[in-house]
């Protein structure tokens, strides 16, 4: 019996929950275990349950103080909040990020190689040993035909919300620890489901699917991005599934399911063709700028009133009832306390505005260089005649906001003029002066996301800036990879996809007709050919290589990429070493130390340039190129270890203990049974 309680006590802890979007059925308490199902007796006490859920599922950008920078993907485990969008990148090849103090330790050992299986599954009310959540689905879909109604056809699109989110729920399992047991019951203390293997992938695969085709044939048909979930956000969800388990199966070859892989494919792109085939969503675009693709990222509001067709799901603040600090946090302390950058590697995959990478042709060490690439002997010239993203990403000193001064009247100041170079520091958090610039620990410093609104900012926790969840612009990269993978893909595919996200972002075809993909101009890129060469285990083609280029470009900082590089079994491409801008000597000289400190409200420009402090608190490597965690012991001259276990997260040894009848992930610490 204690083993018995010991689990179920573990799964009916309830903790208090986050509220939600602006919308009044987001505000909702969240409804816990009603008895023999007696609180459902109209549609409305359905409706009022579910609102519930909205909460744990939707994260968006968190809600309320969440002073943490580095939270990473839901299916990792948020530590106290934060944004899963802006931040779900740094557990990836993407960004480089530092926490407090930490010049001389490792990053999080889920990078570095030092995580191993827990104890106990983790506080964290979404690792991806958690249980509870998905126990309050199955108690509604369990209760909620008790409903008394003349049309029980009504309730099935209550129903598709619940399974909307239980494919949601195990979408996130399947993908951070592989097989799971599948529940379709809320447990109790002598419930058999306590002692559940896990269920095989085709059959837990199979009930995924189940709940996604439910949702899309019973959810309503309408196109609003904070609304109750419609039909087309269990579209979106089901193309992106079946997206990644169609490329899981092709490359995890382990598995012997490739020959499975084409029917998630073409149900991924079946899925995607019909959103878009509706004619509802477009790419954002404001014809009054230059920069919608780094515009749509700061709205704080609903996304019509900015005329936004893109966004497909969202969540959004009103900063009264309910707000978030992500951007007070994201342009702080993501720069000074808690520090991060781009790295080199990100940089180097943007093409050149003429559609051509910036190495032409040759063999690494003797690459052609692109005449439009200006190299790394500049001041941050290589962002230059660059894919138009690659500055709406990634900024020179100077642009969107560049006066950050921590001291000003006590307050977080922000002012648009004067130019305060960003520290080229890991040693952040010590107080003055790091804490008045804006630190990057690479030399490049990342925009998207950022809100320069003190207004926002000073409003903390009640802060407004809309959660993307689902766009348009990742429905087309979708729709494009799966016909890449499936080897159907059409120059018409192109343009409606790739060229299109171009043509937002801002190439001109007209001026580089090449910058217009098609299937008889892939160029050349002998350095991303070299990298995939020595990396992966398979071969990738022209058209497969551009289309996964152009995933990581678009959706850089958008928590995407290491479920990409899982799914893509590339987990190998950790181990390309990072590395951060060029400290030449004009650099070296301009980062002297000098303050010149003019009051903002006057008009007159200023300048300050913290001191670089070479092999101090940045080191660089021979060609002067600066190293990330330097002097970590498990980060040797910027090289992640990678280990294939890493595919899956662990069991935690005590649930093992618990239930004999699982089994732990390979390579991972076990019990001794």
């Amino acid at each position: 019996m204690k083993k018995i309680y010991t689990i179920i006590a573990a799964m009916l802890i309830t903790t208090s929950l986050f509220t939600a979007c602006n919308d009044d059925f987001m505000q909702q308490d969240p409804i816990d275990d009603m008895a023999n199902g007696t609180f459902f007796t109209k549609e409305g006490d359905l409706s009022l349950y579910l609102d519930g859920l909205y909460q744990y599922y939707l994260i968006g950008h968190g809600r309320g103080e969440t002073n943490v920078t580095t939270a990473i993907k839901t299916y990792m485990g948020l530590r106290g909040g934060g944004s899963p969008i802006v931040y779900g990148d740094m557990l990836s090849d993407n960004a480089v990020y530092t926490t407090a103090n930490s010049a001389t330790t490792d990053p999080d050992g889920k990078l570095s190689g030092t995580y191993e299986t827990p104890n106990t599954a983790p506080a964290w009310y979404d690792a991806p040993w958690e249980w509870k959540r998905l126990r309050k689905v199955n108690y509604f879909l369990n209760h909620y035909q008790e409903v008394s109604t003349t049309n029980p056809e009504n309730l099935k699109k209550w129903a598709a919300e619940a399974y909307f989110f239980k494919a949601m729920d195990y979408y996130t399992k399947l993908l951070s620890l592989g097989e799971v047991p599948w529940l379709t019951k809320e447990l109790t203390l002598d419930a058999p489901e306590l002692y559940s293997s896990r269920t095989p992938r085709v059959e837990l695969v199979d009930s995924i699917m189940m709940c996604l085709n439910f949702a899309v044939d019973n959810l309503l048909d309408n196109n609003e991005p904070a609304g109750r979930v419609n039909q087309d956000q269990a579209l979106f969800l089901k193309a992106k599934f079946c997206l990644f388990e169609g490329t899981f199966r092709k490359y995890h070859t382990e598995l012997n399911l490739q020959s499975t892989a084409t029917k998630f494919l073409e149900e991924s792109a079946e899925a995607a063709k019909r959103i878009m085939d509706k004619g509802r969503y477009q790419l954002y675009k404001d014809p009054n700028v230059t920069d919608s693709y780094w515009q749509l990222f700061s709205q704080t509001d609903h996304p019509s009133t900015h005329g936004n067709k893109e966004t497909i799901l969202a969540r959004v603040y009103d900063g009264a009832t309910v707000g978030t600090s992500v951007a007070r946090y994201w342009g702080f302390n993501n720069h000074t306390r808690y520090a991060c950058g781009a790295p080199l590697g990100v940089l180097e995959e943007y093409l050149c505005e003429d559609g051509k990478p910036i190495y032409l042709s040759g063999t690494p060490g003797n690459y052609v260089q692109n005449p439009l690439f200006k190299g790394y002997d500049g001041l941050w010239e290589e962002l230059d005649n660059r894919d138009p993203r690659l500055t709406q990403t990634i900024c020179k000193p100077g642009q969107y906001a560049s006066v950050f001064d921590y001291n000003a009247g006590g307050k977080y100041g922000i002012d648009e003029v004067g130019i305060i170079y960003p520290a080229i520091t890991q040693a952040t958090g010590g107080g003055s002066p790091t804490k008045m610039y804006n630190t990057t620990v690479t030399g490049y410093r990342f925009i998207k996301h950022f809100l320069p609104n003190k207004a926002i900012w000073d409003d903390n926790p009640k802060g407004k800036q809309t959660a993307h969840i689902f766009r348009y612009g990742e429905l087309l990269l979708i729709y494009a990879e799966a016909k890449a993978e499936l080897g159907t893909i059409s120059n018409d595919d192109l343009d409606k996809t790739i060229n299109a996200l171009r043509a937002r972002a801002g190439f001109n075809f007209t001026k580089y007709p090449d910058s217009k993909l098609s299937l008889s101009n892939i160029p050349a890129d002998p350095r991303l050919d070299a990298i995939y060469t020595a990396k992966l285990d398979y071969s990738v083609t022209p058209i497969i290589r551009e289309v996964r280029r152009e995933r990581r470009v678009e959706m850089m900082m958008e928590g995407q990429r290491y479920e990409d590089l899982i799914r893509w079994k590339a987990g190998k491409l950790f181990t390309v070493p990072l590395r951060g801008m060029k400290m030449t000597a004009v650099k070296e000289a301009l980062y002297d130390g000098r303050i010149d400190q003019v009051n903002p409200k006057t008009g007159i420009k200023e300048t300050a340039a913290p001191k670089y402090q070479k092999n101090v608190s940045t080191f660089v490597d021979s060609e002067g190129f600066i190293i990330p965690w330097a002097k970590s012991t498990r980060v040797i001259d910027g090289v992640l270890p990678w280990d294939d276990r890493r595919y899956y997260f662990p069991i935690p040894l005590k649930e093992l203990q618990l239930n004999p009848n699982l089994t732990q992930n390979p390579g991972w610490k076990d019990i001794n049974r």
